[in-house]
């Protein structure tokens, strides 16, 4: 392909003479094709002119008395030569019925036959061209009646061929002037045109654009990212195979996003009514991250690219590895909170107060077991108890209590257990996020939890006592990327509310905030769930758990 800068300008040449030739060609055979019709034209002309020569001669009285009833001597010869000489005729021939000629330009062929059928006998005109003594000619034959009506005979005039000719190639000139004339303008055409391409191709040579499209090709099918092109209309024009499957679009060549997607965050971010990097979109399957650049070249708007990245599994381990740092500096505390309690143990030993020791062991064993009873009580699934606790647990450390209601209700095997997993868990997170930046309270700050399950639904609330949602931002603040917060370590905000409102608007249910400070949120879940989770569902995974957290395996959010 280098070298086919070299050869900038061979596109639009070969495109010029191309259509040059056609035009040419074209030309050629429209006048050819307008000579044959002219000739055909002037053929039928003097066919009727010969015809209209032998009605004339049909119609001479002196010829119609003669052929009837004889006699006359050469009367038929001497008129029909007269109106030969004066209509400019090869010929014009008399003949009976016989076939027997009584008037000819060679005086020698009088009286003999012709050898022809008469073909006049049906009573009617004919016309058509004639090979005869005279050459070939324009041949027209009328029917002569005598003067008492009765078919006497032919009449049969022809007009010589070079006439015709003469006639047609006086016309021809004139034609081929109006077939030079268009040539002339389709050619400034095709120049014009030539030179549109040329600026169109940005000077790229057949070779160049058929390079340019097989690497496109194997760019865009070969990329792990999703890449969908907008014309300046804002039609599709192209899309990969990643970008079909991340987005669900399918086949959308041509088409608009109104036309393949619903209105909503994705959609907006796509058309660039959400403008910014790294756009964070939460769909049914995935967390995407998109991006989106208009295409100008030379000055020239071309649409706009839009990238789109699957960071699902990427933003999940963000996640994890963030809770894992929260987890290593709760057991740091931990750590120093047990130390603190070894040398408890060890002053009273020291000092021999071994009663009180032992009371202090046991008391300070026993309230972790406690915590895990009372929440035990309440709530019959395992999976919840261990998130329950283990938020509690850290929420703790950071000088938080979390508070489970006492009318709390929850059976063994719940409906909704791995959305509800989910759901409690980005819940209890960001309410204990927003519990720690709070003003500070005379009973410490609190999150208060409630989760009861009834015949018809399970209700879930989470209320804290942080500043709360700002007004207006009800509706917002379930958006994907939206928080008040900067991004914790390494995990972005704004997925985990988002994903709530997706998990519960998906399976029927209504999520509400209240605005103002100390926010609660509500959510139902229909009964029955007709569309349980499996094990592993997205967006959900097993946290870890404190130590001190001794119940069973915790479901947890992937968030």
């Amino acid at each position: 392909m280098p070298g086919g800068r070299g050869r900038k300008g061979r596109l639009s040449a070969r495109i010029l003479a191309n259509q040059l030739a056609i035009l040419a060609l074209t030309g050629l055979i429209g006048f050819v094709l307008f000579a044959f019709a002219q000739r055909g034209e002037i053929d039928r002309a003097y066919e009727q002119r010969a015809l209209d020569i032998a009605q004339t001669t049909a119609a001479e009285p002196q010829i119609r008395q003669a052929m009837e009833y004889g006699g006359g001597g050469d009367v038929v010869q001497t008129v029909t030569e007269q109106i030969r000489k004066a209509s400019g005729a090869s010929y014009v021939v008399v003949l009976d019925l016989r076939g027997v000629r009584h008037s000819h330009p060679d005086p020698t062929l009088v009286g003999e036959p012709t050898g022809d059928p008469i073909v006049v006998l049906d009573g009617r005109p004919h016309v058509g061209t004639d090979q005869g003594a005279t050459g070939r000619s324009a041949n027209g034959k009328a029917p002569l009646y005598g003067p008492t009506g009765k078919l006497v005979g032919e009449v049969s005039a022809g007009i010589p061929e070079h006439y015709v000719l003469g006639e047609l190639w006086r016309e021809l000139p004139t034609f081929g002037l109006y077939s030079a004339i268009a040539v002339a303008l389709g050619s400034a055409a095709a120049f014009l045109l030539a030179g549109r391409l040329k600026r169109t191709t940005f000077g790229l040579e057949l070779e160049e654009i058929a390079g340019l499209l097989q690497d496109r090709e194997a760019m865009l099918h070969g990329i792990r990212e999703g890449v969908v092109a907008f014309d300046p209309d804002g039609r599709i024009t192209v899309v990969n195979d990643e970008a079909r499957e991340l987005l669900g679009i399918g086949t959308a060549l041509g088409s608009t996003l109104a036309e393949v997607l619903p209105d909503g965050r994705l959609r907006r971010a796509l058309d660039g009514t959400l403008t910014g990097n790294d756009i964070s979109v939460l769909t049914d399957d995935h967390c995407l991250v998109v991006n989106r650049m208009p295409v100008t070249l030379h000055g020239r708007e071309l649409g706009a690219v839009v990238t789109v990245r699957d960071r699902t599994e990427l933003i999940g381990l963000l996640r994890e590895l963030d809770s894992v740092r929260g987890l290593t500096d709760a057991l740091r505390a931990q750590q120093h909170e047990f130390t603190n309690r070894m040398h408890t143990v060890a002053g009273l030993l020291d000092i021999g107060d071994h009663d009180a020791a032992y009371e202090f062991a046991v008391e300070t064993a026993g309230a972790e077991q406690a915590l895990t009873e009372s929440v035990r009580e309440r709530i019959g699934n395992p999976l919840l108890v261990g998130l329950i606790v283990a938020k509690t647990t850290v929420a703790a450390e950071r000088g938080i209590r979390i508070v489970l209601s006492e009318d709390s209700a929850l059976g063994e095997d719940p409906p909704h257990l791995r959305r509800l997993l989910a759901i409690v868990g980005n819940l209890l997170d960001n309410a204990i996020d927003a519990a720690a930046t709070g003003p500070a309270r005379p009973g410490g700050c609190e999150v208060r939890l409630s989760i009861i399950e009834t015949v018809d639904v399970v209700r879930v609330e989470v209320a804290d006592t942080g500043p709360g949602i700002p007004p207006g931002t009800s509706e917002s603040i379930f958006e994907d990327g939206w928080s008040t917060r900067p991004d914790r370590g390494t995990a972005r905000r704004g997925l985990g509310l988002a994903l709530v409102h997706r998990l519960v608007q998906r399976h029927g249910g209504t999520i509400t905030v209240s605005e103002g400070p100390g926010a609660v949120f509500s959510l139902t879940l229909p009964v029955p769930d007709t569309a349980p989770a499996p094990q592993g569902a997205l967006f959900t995974t097993a946290p870890a758990v404190p130590a001190g957290a001794s119940t069973g395996t915790a479901g947890g959010d992937r968030w």
